[in-house]
């Protein structure tokens, strides 16, 4: 009951406190609630999941999903005023194995260019299944091309393990500079660290790059600065006590500086995500438990403004059981995050948490409730794959993006978007 009075107080809060005019939900895509028993890529799944979302500069956003009845990643773009433009665009085209947990962007200053990375449960041999795939779209999304298998491993790529018998899918990443450079990183299930690059909008890549880390890494977030600066943020599984960890690159990625800790705790910190603003400061976003990854989390932030050297000490910005945030920046200072919101411990989220800074992350609002984020209760948040999800877009001038889904077993499945605008 302390869950839903809380809820109840942050929605009549969330205007005033995050300074959004938030619009009326628009439904992406809806399903069935099936989720059979786990045999491989025979599974009898039918329901929608997984969304992720973009927004260009003139507020069209481009939003992707998995629908699992058909084991493939869907594309849709829509205008400023949530319609949609052109037709539901199957993107991944692989019907035999199952499509999870995609991400999405666009080039930018083109946003005819559109670039879609997502995990694919393809058995290879190893112990678990798992590729990284791309495709690429140079008219806004109306065609892609023909997925291509970034990883062709048998490590079970795309897998953040926190230790071997847990671990979330989607353990992957993705973002795009105006130059046509392009960078992908993702995770292995044994836990290494690869980074993908093309410095030609992904029509080409370069051989990759492995990020040497000791442990299993895991949650890894890519963030590129205007000078070509590439950042990368992760966590690591196999320690009670896991730091956030931040390498970076200033050759266009093809080697990374030892990684650094962000700040060392006694806790277990997870799920990062980092963005560069205009002004060259360096924001992440965490979530941390004092009682280990499978108790009570808090989400934290904290920034460099000194390329990634120095951190200010982090701050708590949730004050309730929330987790895997996402973060993205406007041009004018702006800060926004998005995180999930649990019911109780160690329970599947309902609803998002959302908190906004308007002074280049020194001060935030006042945590509060995504309006429409959460169904009704039984409707449980989706990505039953794995939490590690960018839900999260937000361009220049402060047009904010969220996307969410929601699941009731054996009843129905929906994803769908919600799109705010600044207030004055």
């Amino acid at each position: 009951m302390r869950w839903f009075a809380f809820s109840a107080f942050l929605v009549c809060a969330s205007v005033a406190a995050s300074d959004i005019a938030w619009k009326p939900v628009t439904q992406v895509a809806d399903g069935r609630g099936v989720r059979g028993p786990w045999q491989q890529n025979e599974s009898n799944y039918d329901y929608v999941d997984d969304p992720s979302v973009a927004i260009d500069d003139a507020g069209n956003m481009a939003v992707v999903w998995v629908d699992q009845r058909g084991k493939d990643v869907f594309f849709q773009l829509y205008s400023a005023e949530t319609k949609p433009s052109g037709e539901r665009i199957n993107v991944s085209r692989s019907p035999a194995t199952f499509s999870w947990l995609p991400r999405v962007a666009f080039a930018p200053g083109n946003s005819r260019q559109v670039y879609v990375l997502w995990q694919e449960i393809i058995f290879s041999g190893g112990s678990h299944g798992g590729d990284i795939l791309f495709a690429r779209s140079e008219d806004a999304g109306a065609t892609f091309s023909q997925p291509v298998n970034l990883s062709r491993s048998v490590a079970g790529d795309g897998k953040g393990r926190i230790n071997r018998d847990v671990w979330h899918n989607g353990s992957l990443d993705l973002v795009a500079g105006a130059d046509g450079a392009l960078y992908a990183a993702w995770t292995e299930y044994e836990g290494a660290l690869w980074v993908a690059r093309s410095r030609d909008a992904g029509q080409t890549f370069a051989p990759l790059v492995r990020i040497e880390e000791r442990q299993p890494a895991r949650a890894p977030s890519l963030a590129l600065a205007a000078d070509g600066t590439l950042y990368l943020a992760w966590t690591v599984g196999e320690d009670s006590s896991a730091d956030i960890r931040l390498a970076k690159s200033t050759d266009r990625g093809a080697s990374f500086a030892p990684a650094q800790i962000v700040e060392k705790t006694r806790s277990y910190s997870d799920a990062p995500k980092i963005v560069v603003d205009r002004a060259g400061i360096l924001h992440l976003a965490y979530a941390e438990s004092s009682g280990g990854p499978f108790e009570r989390y808090t989400v934290r932030y904290t920034r460099s403004r000194d390329g990634g050297r120095s951190f200010e000490p982090s701050r708590q910005i949730s004050n309730v059981n929330a987790g895997f945030p996402s973060l993205a920046v406007d041009a004018r200072g702006g800060v926004y995050l998005v995180c999930e919101l649990f019911h109780e411990d160690r329970h599947r989220p309902r609803g998002l948490g959302h908190a906004v800074s308007r002074d280049s992350g020194r001060t935030f609002s006042p945590p509060a409730l995504v309006p429409e984020s959460a169904d009704p209760p039984g409707h449980w948040n989706g990505s039953h794959q794995g939490l590690l999800m960018r839900k999260l877009a937000v361009n220049a001038g402060g047009h904010v993006a969220v996307v969410n889904s929601s699941l009731r077993d054996s009843h129905a499945s929906r994803v769908w978007l919600m799109r705010g605008e600044p207030a004055n």
